[in-house]
């Protein structure tokens, strides 16, 4: 019976680093997939070409009813490599209920822009409808500004252009939320 024991224990012990394996396997296809969307995704496929570099985010997830929140893991990508990882939790407070999940990607116009984000950044008010598979975002704050439209994973589009050298797109992956609130998203950075 003991050696049983040892035998599937030693099995597991050599199995975890294949599990890990196909663990970051699947998290760089995460992030693969999700750069594919955004290029494919009108406007902001061209920010690609003339970004400093860029934080995506695969999947954020948002819940509210009065009080919401929303937390997502992403990566910093400078000059196509992957240099940190990022963080962004929001608060938000008023009339909300339901729950949505959203990909979302921060063009950085330059050097500036990526020092100030990674020096724990934070964007201010902003107002969202998201309704299903479709979407409509915009944003305003004293620190970046935020525009785009989205029609699903596979037909999405957008619309944008950098203020203060940040350049923010969302794409709704789906659920439904209504909102009249006063939030703000706030970004952690921690090098690779």
């Amino acid at each position: 019976m003991r050696l049983i024991m040892h035998a599937g224990l030693l099995g597991l012990l050599l199995a975890l680093p294949l599990a890990s394996a196909w663990a970051e396997e699947d998290e760089e296809a995460r992030y693969a997939d999700t750069v594919q969307v955004f290029l494919n995704a009108g406007e902001s496929g061209a920010f690609f070409d003339n970004s400093y570099g860029y934080a995506i985010f695969p999947t954020i997830g948002k819940a509210g009813f009065v009080v919401g929140g929303a937390y997502g893991k992403g990566r910093v990508y400078i000059g196509g490599n992957h240099v940190g990882d990022t963080t962004m939790t929001q608060l938000s407070v008023g009339f909300q209920l339901g729950g949505q999940a959203y990909s979302e990607i921060i063009f950085f116009q330059d050097q500036r822009a990526f020092d100030e984000f990674r020096d724990n950044f934070e964007f201010g008010a902003q107002a969202t409808a998201v309704a299903v598979t479709a979407g409509v975002s915009a944003g305003a704050s004293t620190t970046g500004a935020s525009a785009g439209a989205s029609g699903g994973k596979n037909d999405a589009t957008t619309v944008g252009s950098y203020y203060k050298g940040m350049a923010v797109f969302i794409v709704a992956k789906g659920g439904l939320m209504y909102e009249a609130s006063v939030s703000g998203q706030k970004f952690t950075y921690t090098p690779k």
